[in-house]
């Protein structure tokens, strides 16, 4: 199959086109603005419906009532804009409905700047809106997988009745690289013959709704969700190991600076050390069984996590994986600025002599 140059943001537009997107309720803020722009051009094209809200809220709400009324409908923003969205969201789960939501990351807090980010890690995998609830967050690297999980991610969204988040960092949104258009496997999906599009012969009418006063009934819903979580947690979770086999300390990263580890771990091993990497693709729910298992490996001496965050946020959930069996140090940085390879070469280099 011959493959095709395109840009990671309009990359993910034609890959939500291509999975059926019906409509898309978004507002324009760097670096994501060519997915509405290119949804606004290409949409209509097809007979489906693109709407430039006057706010993100405004478009996480649009996107609740299509979703309600069973369409396949997605909106996109950039980490403030996300932040908005947040209720929208938390209403979205309570709601069982589903909806994909395309955050392309960049640095903060607050306005922070339009430079490449991942400081909403918390955000995404532990969610911004009240209650208990959850998202399937994909975190692709590249933009074959920015496209694919896209994809994907309208069918996990179908399947599960509940929102799931495409997270990638500016620079994957703005970059170029050479992707392939494939079939990929389709879900074995249930009609949503609980949307409200009428009666059409049924004795009632289908309500969607995340209020439950009674709270009795409240507590049998968030147990119903929680069980839904947990399958999303048997069925959905992803990662990516390199070079692991006999790895003495593994880098584990997500997105941009995972692809910046892989050329480090090739620099250290060319000068004797043995590092690997773990890249967990679902943030949430996060691979923490495959991480424990490789810590509790006794060729692992240590474990660098890197990440585009002043303090980390990932390494939380590393560190809950590895269960203090091995020690863990970070590099990072925010507002932007990349982790160099030269940087991960000598964080590992410090973190394994530090333990022998």
């Amino acid at each position: 199959m011959a493959k095709e140059l395109w840009k990671g943001n309009e990359a993910i537009a034609e890959a939500a086109i291509r999975a059926g997107c019906d409509c898309f309720f978004g507002y324009p803020i760097t670096p994501q603005s060519e997915v509405p722009e290119y949804m606004s051009l290409h949409m209509p094209e097809h007979g489906k419906v693109f709407v430039q809200s006057e706010s993100e809220v405004a478009a996480i709400n649009m996107v609740y009532g299509a979703a309600g009324s069973g369409m396949r409908a997605m909106t996109s923003s950039s980490s403030p804009g996300i932040s908005l969205k947040q209720e929208g969201i938390t209403y979205l789960a309570g709601a069982e409905l589903p909806a994909v939501i395309v955050n392309c990351m960049r640095g903060g807090p607050g306005l922070g700047t339009i430079q490449p980010g991942q400081g909403d890690y918390y955000q995404a995998t532990r969610g911004g809106g009240n209650g208990d609830y959850r998202t399937v967050v994909l975190a692709p690297s590249n933009i074959q997988e920015a496209v694919d999980f896209t994809q994907e991610a309208f069918d996990i969204a179908d399947q599960y009745r509940n929102p799931v988040m495409v997270v990638c960092d500016g620079l994957i949104g703005q970059m170029m690289e050479p992707i392939e258009w494939r079939e990929l496997p389709k879900r074995n999906l249930a009609p949503k013959d609980w949307a409200t599009t009428g009666k059409h012969g049924r004795d009632h009418t289908n309500v969607v709704n995340s209020l439950f006063i009674d709270p009795n009934e409240c507590d049998v819903h968030n147990d119903h969700l929680a069980a839904k979580y947990a399958e999303m947690e048997k069925n959905e979770v992803r990662w990516d190991e390199h070079n692991c086999e006999d790895a003495e300390v593994i880098i584990t990263a997500y997105g941009t600076p995972a692809r910046i580890a892989l050329t480090a771990i090739e620099q250290l091993r060319e000068e004797g050390v043995k590092a690997g990497l773990f890249r967990p693709i679902t943030l949430w729910p996060f691979p923490e069984k495959a991480l424990h298992d490789l810590a509790a490996k006794p060729q692992v001496k240590a474990f660098v996590d890197v990440e585009m965050s002043s303090t980390g946020q990932m390494i939380d959930d590393v560190r809950l994986a590895v269960e203090g069996q091995k020690p863990i140090s970070y590099l990072g940085h925010a507002g932007g600025v990349m982790p160099t390879v030269e940087e991960m070469v000598e964080a590992a280099k410090k973190a394994l002599k530090e333990v022998k």
